[in-house]
């Protein structure tokens, strides 16, 4: 299979949070796969996750997301580079 991917992506399992409104609501996540371009987490359920949130990294700095996809215990997202600092890779 081809791979279409724009950045090489890291097998890992981090803990994480998926942020939004306004920090009000949170959802407990964890981090499969990781690239300095995107994501992609494993959660109970997608029901309820907006296609756009804060995901803060059990060990560092929160990232603005986008939703490319949804699975029923998966999701993918791209990571919204507002001040051109990709998320560090780093295990």
């Amino acid at each position: 299979m081809e791979e279409h991917r724009r950045a090489q992506r890291h097998r890992t399992l981090k803990g994480a949070h998926i942020v939004f409104n306004g920090g009000a609501s949170t959802i407990d996540c964890m981090v499969r796969d990781l690239s300095e371009t995107g994501a992609r987490l494993k959660i109970a359920s997608p029901v309820g996750i907006p296609d756009q949130f804060m995901l803060s990294l059990d060990s560092g700095e929160p990232h603005q997301c986008r939703v490319v996809w949804r699975r029923a215990k998966e999701i993918g997202v791209t990571f919204v580079l507002s001040s051109g600092n990709p998320p560090t890779i780093a295990e």
